[in-house]
Order: C-alpha cells, then sequence, then structure tokens
C-alpha cells in the first residue's frame, strides 16, 4: 500500500466527526483501511504493531458511537493506541511515530485533546476514569460518558482490581472494556487469564449468548420484551451470571459478553446499547493480537515490536548490531543467569511479564521449576522475590528500571529493611529511546542509592554484567545488590573466560591522564573512553576511571582522584538530582575539599522520545558534550 498514492475511505477522516458521518456498512472498510495504514507505517518506522491491529475495530467503533472527545477514552496499555491517534486529526503525522521532535507513541495529554490520559505503563486506566467520572458530576457534566479500554494482560495488575474494587463500592457511571487478547509481550500466565479463558470457552455461555442479545431486543429500553424474556430464562440467567462471572459481579459490575471483538458493527450495537445502561459495566472482547497481518497473528511476541518488516511477506529484517562482536546486554544477562544457576541450587528467577524483553525466557525454557513470569504484577515480584530470600534463595528479580518505580515501597520495606539478599537485575536503565518518557530509566541510581542497605552497581559492559551477576549471587553478600543495566548492544563477552569476583565498592581505572579527571557510571564510560580520545587530540590529557558502584563509593578512587586533579567531570546516564554525580560532590564536600567538579547527566525534567543519539546530544552526555564541558572548564583555570 502507497500512503502517498491512494483514494481510500480513510483519507477522508480527518476526525471522529467524519467518521460519525459514514454508515455503519461503510464501517468495515474503514477498519481495512486503518489496518493497512498502521502495516504500512510501521513497516519501515517501527513502532508496536500487534496490539494496535487487534483494536483496529474496536477503535472504529468506540469513535462512532460516542462523542469523543467530550466522552473520555482511556486507553491501557498505551500502545493500543495507534488507530485512535490516526483516527483523531493525527493521520498525517503518524510517520513521525516515536521519532525526534514527533507524535509519542503513547497517548499525551498535551499532544491532543482525545488523549484523555497519558499512559505508558499499565493497569491505570479504571482508577483514573473513576477520577473522571466523579469530576464529572461534580460539575454537573452528567450526559459524559467515561470508557476505559484495558488490554494487552494489562487487567493482571493488582492496581486494575484496586480500581474495580473502588468503582463497584462508588456506583460509578464507567465503562471497563476488557480486551482479551491472553498476551502481554509474551502469553499472559495466571490464575486469571485462565478464569477469562473459561468463560470465553464456556459451552453454557456461548449456547446462550446469541438468544439473550437477540432476546432482549438489544436491550429495548428495559421494556416489556424485556421483563418477559428475564421472567422465562431467569434461571438460565442466574446460573450464567453466577457460575461464570462471579469475579465480575462481585465488584458489583454488569458482566456482558464476552464478543467477538472483531465485528465492528456487530461492536457498534453492543456500545450503544451500553450507552443505555447505567452504574459500572463490564464488556468483555475476545480479540486476536496481531489481527489481519498474518504472521503477526502466528508470532504474537515476535510482532509485538517487530522493528523494520516487509509489510507483504512479514520478514523482519535485523538490527545491523545484532551480528559480529556485539551481544544484547539482556541476552547476555539470560544467559549468564542459567550458567550461574547451574553452579548455584539456590538462585531463582522472577520476572513480571518480560520473560522475552528480558531474556528470562531462557531460565523460564531450561529450569522452568526455577523461573517464574509472575503477570505485570511489579510489587507481587518483589515481595514475592523477598519470601524466596527468607528461606536462603537467591532470587534474581529482573524488572526495567521504569517498571521498577511501581514497586518502591516493596523494594524499601520488604527487602532493605530486612536486609534480604535479593539481587535486582534493572533492564533498559538510562535513557531507552523511542518509547520515551514514560519507558527512560533515568531515576533508578538514584532511587536505589537513597535506600539503606543497598548495593547500587553498573557494568560499563556485558564482561563486567556477567562479573557483577557472579559476584552479586555469592553467599558472602548478605544485603540487597541492584544491577542496573542499559538496552540494546555492546561487547560480545568471550563465554569461556572464567567469572571474576569484583570487590563490593571498587572501581577500576581505565586510563591515566594529568589534566582532567573523568568518572563514569554504566554506559556513560564508552562515551567517556571516545571523549578521552578526542581531548588526546587536541592536546588534553584526561585520566578515565570506570567506577562500577555508584553505593558504597570507591573511596580510594576518589582520593587518589581529588589529589591528583583540580578538574573532575562525573558522568552517568541518570538523572543529576540525587543520583551518581551528586554522591561525588557529596563526598568532596563532606571530606572538606575545594575542587572544580563538573557533573553530566540527565537534566531536571522529563525527557522526550527519540533515537538514542538524538536524546544523549540533548542531554549534552555524548561524546561531544563531554569533550565540550572538559574545554569550558580548562579555559575557566
Amino acid at each position: 500500500m502507497d500512503v502517498k498514492n491512494t483514494e481510500f475511505l480513510l483519507e477522508k477522516i480527518n476526525s471522529p466527526d467524519d467518521l460519525r458521518k459514514l454508515s455503519p456498512d461503510e464501517l468495515p472498510e474503514v477498519c481495512n483501511d486503518l489496518r493497512n495504514y498502521i502495516i504500512d507505517i510501521l513497516s519501515a518506522n517501527p513502532g508496536h504493531l500487534g496490539a494496535s491491529l487487534g483494536v483496529v475495530e474496536l477503535t472504529v467503533a468506540l469513535h462512532y458511537v460516542y462523542n469523543t472527545p467530550y466522552d473520555l477514552l482511556i486507553w491501557d496499555v498505551g500502545h493500543q493506541a495507534y488507530g485512535h491517534k490516526i483516527l483523531t486529526c493525527r493521520r498525517d503525522k503518524f510517520i513521525t511515530n516515536r521519532k525526534f521532535k514527533g507524535i509519542s507513541g503513547f497517548p499525551k495529554r498535551e499532544e491532543s485533546e482525545y488523549d484523555a490520559f497519558g499512559v505508558g505503563h499499565s493497569s491505570t486506566s479504571i482508577s483514573a476514569a473513576l477520577g473522571m467520572e466523579i469530576a464529572s458530576k461534580l460539575k454537573k457534566e452528567n450526559d459524559r460518558k467515561i470508557i476505559a479500554i484495558i488490554g494487552d494482560g494489562a487487567m493482571t495488575g493488582g492496581m486494575a482490581f484496586e480500581a474495580l474494587n473502588n468503582v463497584g463500592a462508588q456506583k460509578s457511571d464507567i465503562l471497563v472494556i476488557l480486551n482479551d487478547n491472553n498476551m502481554a509481550i509474551d502469553p499472559i500466565i495466571g490464575g486469571f487469564s485462565q478464569y477469562l479463558l473459561n468463560i470465553s470457552k464456556s459451552q453454557s455461555y456461548n449456547r446462550f449468548k446469541k438468544s439473550i442479545w437477540e432476546g432482549l431486543g438489544k436491550l429495548d429500553g428495559f421494556g416489556l420484551r424485556t421483563r418477559k424474556f428475564i421472567q422465562k430464562n431467569q434461571h438460565a440467567l442466574k446460573n450464567i451470571m453466577l457460575k461464570e462471572n462471579n469475579l465480575f459481579e462481585a465488584f458489583d459490575f454488569r458482566y456482558f459478553g464476552p464478543i467477538d471483538g472483531h465485528d465492528v458493527v456487530y461492536l457498534t450495537n453492543v456500545l450503544n446499547d451500553m450507552k443505555a445502561i447505567s452504574g459500572p459495566k463490564l464488556l468483555h472482547l475476545i480479540t486476536t493480537k496481531g489481527k489481519g497481518f498474518e504472521k503477526a497473528e502466528i508470532y504474537q511476541t515476535k510482532y509485538h515490536a517487530p522493528g523494520v518488516f516487509d509489510k507483504i511477506t512479514g520478514e523482519i529484517f535485523p538490527c545491523d548490531c545484532s551480528v559480529g562482536k556485539t551481544s544484547k546486554f539482556q541476552d547476555v544477562f539470560g544467559e549468564t543467569l542459567v550458567e550461574l544457576a547451574m553452579l548455584n541450587e539456590k538462585i531463582v528467577g522472577i520476572t513480571p511479564a518480560m520473560p522475552s524483553g528480558s531474556s528470562m525466557n531462557i531460565m523460564i525454557e531450561k529450569m522452568p521449576d526455577r523461573a517464574f513470569d509472575v503477570g505485570i504484577a511489579e510489587q507481587h515480584a518483589v515481595t514475592f522475590s523477598a519470601g524466596l530470600a527468607t528461606q536462603g534463595m537467591v532470587p534474581f528479580c529482573n524488572i526495567y528500571s521504569t517498571f521498577m518505580q511501581r514497586a518502591y515501597d516493596q523494594i524499601i520495606h520488604d527487602v532493605a529493611l530486612q536486609k534480604l539478599h535479593v539481587v535486582f537485575c534493572l533492564d533498559r536503565g538510562g535513557l531507552v529511546g523511542e518509547d520515551g518518557p514514560t519507558h527512560h530509566g533515568v531515576f533508578d541510581l538514584a532511587y536505589m542509592r537513597s535506600i539503606p542497605n543497598m548495593i547500587v552497581s553498573a557494568p560499563m559492559d556485558e564482561i563486567e554484567l556477567r562479573n557483577l551477576m557472579y559476584t552479586a549471587q555469592l553467599d558472602e553478600i548478605k544485603q540487597p545488590f541492584s544491577i542496573r543495566y542499559p538496552r540494546g548492544y555492546g561487547i560480545k563477552p568471550d563465554w569461556k573466560q572464567p567469572f571474576e569476583k569484583i570487590e563490593i565498592g571498587t572501581g577500576r581505572k581505565l586510563k591515566e591522564g594529568t589534566d582532567v579527571a573523568i568518572l563514569t557510571i554504566g554506559k556513560s564510560g564508552i562515551f567517556a573512553q571516545r571523549a578521552v580520545k578526542s581531548l588526546e587530540q587536541k592536546g588534553i590529557s584526561a585520566a578515565h576511571y570506570d567506577m562500577r558502584f555508584v553505593k558504597p563509593l570507591d573511596e580510594n578512587i576518589l582520593l587518589e582522584v581529588i589529589e591528583k586533579f583540580d578538574i573532575i567531570v562525573t558522568v552517568e546516564d541518570g538523572v543529576l538530582h540525587g543520583g551518581f554525580g551528586s554522591a561525588i560532590l557529596e563526598f568532596i564536600a563532606l571530606n572538606n575539599y575545594a575542587k572544580s567538579v563538573k557533573i553530566l547527566g540527565v537534566p531536571d525534567k522529563f525527557i522526550e522520545h527519540g533515537t538514542l543519539d538524538d536524546l544523549y546530544r540533548e542531554c549534552k552526555i555524548d561524546t561531544k558534550g563531554i569533550v565540550d564541558s572538559v574545554i569550558k572548564l580548562i579555559g575557566k583555570l
């Protein structure tokens, strides 16, 4: 499909108002156009493919039936919302999706009035919807409809159930649409997913479902026909509602479904029926992630966010970085964890719904009794790890840095306060690129550093990652241990090399120098190495120290640096306030040293999306930023 040279029905839709002018029998064509448009754009401009394809019909039906943006749609998780963005005045901008200075890959309030709530994580929609519904009542906007669309595993998050409980207690007029595709990034696991599967496959319900809707005459305003139908079938209705759907009924929700989420005309009829029903309602849709693109339907995890692919054959084109002398940090983690687990029977692995994203799937496949996917439940993952640690196990709790923020209380109270030996492996540490501010892992060095009993480390490369993981699992470690590492590729380790124990709180000198000392943590050391070479070409001799630990700091290195250098530069791929640079400044101040120190890192603002090169350049922590800062400091002396 050539986007620039087509005459499709979608091209006539610049806003939901245009969509509502169409007849119902034109909606399937709109869905077809919308699905093809998403495939066409994403084939060359990578993004989240499968989830948005799976809600095309729902997206069209919602904007057709409801008076958006006055009626509020809250998407959860946000990567379902590509079709929503295209239909809401951003079709021509969608080519900039996730690009630097372009539109966000997630709903974003400041981007559009149609984006009722920003969401890049999950399980927040029902809570937000309740707040909006209560506010609407207080403002006497009683005709406003509030709809939360929760899917891609988000209903497994505990916050969603907290919200269901509160909505039911408030008797709030909210429609929750459960987009049930049995997937997050990976297949959903656990009792709740099995419960939904039981509902969707219930023979008694499916035999009766069609007759209910037809018998109610599309609910016919709850007139005489409805009452007669309910009286005639009350025993069957009671059995269905109590036996099949008791969980949602227990929360005081009226449950409807499950129904086919890919029949757009039927969906519009059902949604119109929902508008006539007051109080808490839950509509259960069965959808297929990747619907309409064969490879995405078959390989749903792989095509969650496939990168660049052939829009005809579905072939995924490999990244240039994926071959040769490089390897992904996450894969080094996954392989190393299995290697260590074979040596230490106490090791177990835990991940909250990110087995393939974190490469925990390697251990799950090889040691299924010792590796656990707990669903989108970071708080539970941390306290589950704490429970394991109390019994002498060594849990490696692998959570993306940005998602670990949701379990901060559990880190403090359930792990650190009890000084339990839990190893936190924080994937996607630092800036992560096109996913933007909801996914940047820039806060962990600061928030972990402030917790008593916590060891905080960050390897510069995959070799150091392996050695830190080895060190973290040793019996002599009697406290929590945090290891953060970036997304992407680095040095491919020599798997035949034996593990090396790293002394806690020790860094390493990578380069001697006389004019300036550059102290780095984690990935920033790679930029610093390049900066040192550039400075040498300008006649400036720079020493480089990879500190490896933010807590405890290597005081011997710091004393050496303070004694030898008047100019010190720190570099980190994290927030300036409270992070690695702050730790260095505190040490210097507490020991009454007067030095010229420049700290480089992520400034005190939320960093938008873009390529990593764009973002490092914007934060001035790339090679050029380091070089420029050193030259300015030397020029001031």
